[in-house]
């Protein structure tokens, strides 16, 4: 734990001016997300928050809200731990997610009214406006606000509930590829094709581009999670070998 504690409690700076609920659940949330804080290792709020010299309570509820999007789960009998998610798992899911998304991005175009297509509009440029001057924070929340709108205006309850599921396993693989500079921008582009096809009411070609949209991202993520895999793999091969040695 040493070995990554420290980057913890760097991501995790209490000197910055924001409420230190926060100030914690952005500095776990990105350790898990960085990959930092190993896949299936056991989070125990009272270490964490006796190292960051604070009370055990914004580390719980940062942990609550961690959980909610899927990152770690509560196991009984020992705890908090961070989930992994397999390859088999990601290209599933993908599978899923692009029946769903192109029957939820039709729907929504068969519906939305000119001032939701505005709204849109509006959305997308001011997500070009953070990737410009490099507030890659900002182009991540935008880009999720624009799907959340989508699944807003498709006014389907229940289709959006099992996608916000589906999406919260690959969250931290999600965040990771909209912070590469040619993935990034790929995919403002592709949100922007997917806008004007839907406004012109162009139903083939909405369905083509959700299908390749996601598939790029699926692309990226497997080759990262392949890159984590080949690292713990080889990291545990070393440790085999120390351990042959000593």
């Amino acid at each position: 734990m040493d070995d990554y504690m420290k980057e913890v409690i760097k991501l995790a700076d209490l000197s910055q001016n924001k409420p230190l609920n926060e100030i914690v659940f952005e500095g776990l949330r990105n350790a898990i997300i960085k990959g930092i804080i190993p896949v299936g290792e056991r989070i125990n709020e009272s270490i964490y928050a006796e190292r960051m010299n604070i009370s055990r309570t914004p580390v719980r509820e940062a942990l609550r809200r961690i959980q909610e999007e899927g990152l770690v789960e509560y196991v009984p009998h020992y705890g908090v731990v961070v989930k992994k998610v397999t390859i088999d798992d990601a290209i599933e899911i993908y599978q899923i997610r692009k029946a769903l998304d192109i029957l939820a991005t039709q729907n929504a175009m068969r519906i939305m009214t000119e001032e939701q297509f505005d709204e849109m509009e509006t959305l997308l440029r001011k997500t070009d406006e953070a990737d410009a001057r490099g507030d890659y924070k900002e182009v991540v929340e935008l880009s999720r606000q624009f799907n959340d709108m989508i699944y807003a205006y498709c006014k389907m309850p229940r289709l959006d509930v099992i996608v916000k599921k589906l999406r919260q396993y690959l969250m931290r693989f999600r965040d990771i590829s909209l912070t590469e500079n040619d993935r990034r921008r790929k995919a403002l582009d592709e949100h922007w094709l997917l806008y004007k096809n839907m406004r012109s009411k162009n139903y083939d070609a909405v369905a083509l581009i959700t299908d390749e949209h996601l598939s790029y991202s699926e692309q990226f993520i497997l080759q990262e999670m392949r890159k984590l895999e080949e690292t713990e793999a080889n990291k545990e091969e070393k440790d085999q070998l120390n351990g042959h040695k000593k």
